[in-house]
């Protein structure tokens, strides 16, 4: 009789960012396990956003590119630095929903996220969409390899 073996997602030394106090066993449906991980990102991603920005840099690797309004950035340096250099100091995010599948890559989590920004000293909100792709790091945390962001206009 094989014994199930649950693992807790928590940080990892190279690329810190999911904490969650659920444990992801082997037997869950990937789905199911998808939504667990991709919810406890996103909860994670937008805290860190509006409260310590420069934080964001332990999600990404330097092979992560993000698509932010149709310019290609690469390298969690590079990211950290368009990010950190946004023409707003700080900014609530209110998200409306959360859409996550399983990806092709073993573990992978494709998340989708939509929502409004609050940009401080504005009257009205920006809507937003945003995808991620988070790749499992193999010691039971993940991190962003693919990131893209536009803001909704009309």
């Amino acid at each position: 009789m094989q014994q199930q073996q649950d693992s807790l997602i928590d940080i990892n030394h190279n690329y810190p960012f999911l904490i969650l106090g659920h444990l992801v066993t082997n037997n869950w449906d990937m789905e199911e396990q998808a939504e667990v991980v991709g919810l406890a990102f996103v909860e994670h991603y937008y805290h860190l956003f509006d409260h310590n920005r420069a934080a964001l840099i332990s999600l990404y690797s330097p092979t992560s590119m993000l698509t932010f309004e149709g310019q290609r950035i690469q390298g969690a340096d590079q990211i950290s630095t368009k990010i950190n250099q946004l023409p707003f100091d700080q900014c609530r995010h209110a998200i409306s929903t959360v859409d996550c599948q399983p990806s092709a890559v073993a573990g992978g989590v494709v998340v989708f996220v939509s929502g409004s920004l609050q940009l401080q000293g504005e009257e009205h909100s920006l809507r937003f969409s945003q995808m991620f792709h988070l790749i499992p790091t193999g010691e039971g945390s993940y991190f962003v390899k693919n990131d893209m962001f536009r803001l909704n206009y009309g």
